[in-house]
């Protein structure tokens, strides 16, 4: 059985939805279920043609100069972008896994360009939300399920920087460490449970 590569991907945009509005760059970091970097992605695109970035994210933007900065230069034509990254997602040794923080966000905007320009999508229809996996892991409330919340072992030591690839690099390092908590427990909860009989009581020695 193939294992899964988990694709921490980041999208920078000027506008909440695609095709309005333009999807800046994005950039993805692939991780083995143990937290190896395996290989990233990155790309700055020219505009969609038409578009025009939305009042409250142009806004924002101006708050960031350095990141806007990094975002708008090298810029690639969208359909030769997007063909490069599918192939190279396909080219990854294992079953892809899109994850993202929010993803939905980040898969809307992927998932309408790599269609727009490539056709397909090797994610299939689906992605890994971050939040989702701390709202089942944590017990808080959806909507408080926010980085500051979460437990400060889960976070290594990488800057957010709302550059994508810094950003994909440093979420995906944070999944990891969720699924390695997750796994453990779930190992030790499945150990426990071997040590008891039917009635529920650890059997005598």
């Amino acid at each position: 059985m193939s294992v899964e590569i988990y694709v921490s991907t980041d999208v920078e945009a000027d506008g909440p939805i695609p095709g309005p509005h333009s999807m800046l760059s994005f950039a993805s970091a692939a991780y083995t279920a143990d937290k190896k970097l395996i290989g990233t992605f990155s790309a700055n695109l020219e505009l969609l043609e038409g578009a025009a970035p939305h009042p409250v994210q142009e806004a924002w933007w101006k708050t960031q100069p350095e990141a806007w900065a990094a975002c708008r230069k090298d810029l690639q034509q969208p359909a030769a972008a997007l063909v490069a990254y599918v192939e190279w997602i396909e080219a990854l040794p294992g079953k892809p896994v899109f994850v993202a923080m929010p993803a939905g966000f980040d898969f809307t905007f992927m998932f309408w360009y790599m269609m727009r320009f490539t056709g397909r999508c090797p994610f299939s229809w689906s992605a890994l939300d971050i939040k989702t996996l701390a709202f089942a892991m944590t017990g808080l409330p959806y909507r408080k399920c926010i980085k500051p919340r979460f437990p400060k072992h889960w976070f290594d030591d990488h800057p957010h920087t709302h550059v994508a690839l810094d950003d994909a690099i440093e979420q995906g390092a944070l999944f990891c460490n969720m699924l390695a908590e997750l796994r453990a427990s779930q190992s030790a909860a499945a150990t426990s449970d071997a040590d008891t009989d039917d009635s529920g009581q650890k059997p005598a020695d």
